[in-house]
């Protein structure tokens, strides 16, 4: 009898610790949000879901070198073409699917995000779900909508234990 009192205080301490580091662990999070790359505006596109112009295409391409060191484990894009091309690039090179998130549902994305196991994120959004998202994440209303020709600017939030380490905005 003794020897089963003494196993169950170690089991539920071994138990306290595998559990008690899986959730720290993933409460550290590296998300990297863009707008989608530069889209055709040209007369003949279509006006709701245009695709991307070769110049962003050259820019979804050069987003897989400028984040290469980040390695996201999940690829996130809105469901048009502009966003999903965008994304396929990066996912492609990880080998990950581009999963689609609703933009109209932010807050269940969120917290979707931030109870996943995985640790790195790369989300493709828009001009106004893009630094929307980045509020979330920080919990902080501090940046606005990016104009209508603004495609350059990459947020990089880290995450530590739960809460923001840093916020960079960077052009790529």
């Amino acid at each position: 009898m003794t020897k089963k009192l003494l196993f169950r205080p170690t089991l539920l301490a071994l138990l306290v610790f595998i559990v008690g580091g899986t959730a720290i662990q993933a409460q550290k999070k590296t998300i990297i949000l863009v707008r989608h790359a530069e889209k055709d505006i040209s007369a003949t596109a279509d006006k709701v879901d245009p695709p991307l112009t070769d110049i962003g295409r050259q820019r979804a391409a050069r987003l897989v070198t400028t984040i290469k060191r980040y390695k996201p484990g999940a690829v996130y894009s809105t469901n048009f073409i502009r966003t999903r091309d965008t994304a396929t690039p990066t996912a492609a090179w990880r080998k990950k699917p581009v999963t689609i998130f609703d933009p109209k549902k932010l807050d269940e994305f969120v917290a979707e995000v931030m109870a996943s196991k995985t640790k790195r994120f790369l989300i493709v959004a828009h001009n106004t779900t893009t630094p929307t998202l980045a509020n979330m994440f920080i919990k902080e209303q501090k940046y606005k909508p990016l104009s209508e020709t603004e495609y350059s600017k990459m947020w990089i939030i880290k995450i530590r234990n739960g809460k923001v380490k840093s916020c960079d905005v960077i052009e790529y």
